[in-house]
């Protein structure tokens, strides 16, 4: 079993990979909604690995015989200004998610709890990537490509 702290962070974190797959499905339902099937694609993609995310922290805290709750998810906006503000906004969400893993891995080993550093490694590594995408959809963006165009790009991610 994993220590209370740590434990709390993560019952905490499976609310917080909901709410991000939330965030994810309510921004892909904003590009559907404006006919970009292939945003919309990318997007209802995130959302399900935000899912998974919080699965696998399930799954861990199942495995390591902690006691836990689901949290609640709260409703996400489905209605963006645009789509820069969209990805910014998952962007700044990743950023977050990032900063709170960081803390959980500070507490594993603060505890000298290696199982739980090394299960937090998995995700610190993924938010490299989660961020990054989010960054290269920001810059397609910016870059004043139409975005019916920039989808032959989604389709290559």
């Amino acid at each position: 079993m994993i220590s209370k702290q740590l434990a709390a962070m993560l019952e905490e974190q499976i609310g917080w990979e909901l709410k991000a797959s939330n965030h994810y499905l309510a921004t892909a339902a904003y590009f559907a909604s404006n006919d970009l099937d292939g945003w919309a694609k990318a997007f209802y993609a995130q959302s399900e690995e935000e899912r998974e995310h919080a699965l696998k922290i399930v799954k861990f805290l199942i495995d390591t015989s902690t006691p836990f709750n689901i949290p609640a998810v709260s409703a996400a906006e489905t209605r963006f200004e645009s789509a820069l503000e969209a990805c910014q906004k998952a962007l700044t969400s990743e950023q977050a998610v990032t900063a709170q893993f960081k803390r959980m891995a500070q507490v594993a080993l603060s505890e000298g709890d290696y199982v739980g550093f090394q299960f937090l490694q998995w995700f610190l590594d993924e938010q490299v990537e989660e961020e990054a995408l989010m960054g290269k959809y920001i810059s397609l963006i910016e870059s004043g490509i139409n975005l019916f165009q920039a989808e032959e790009f989604l389709s290559e991610e």
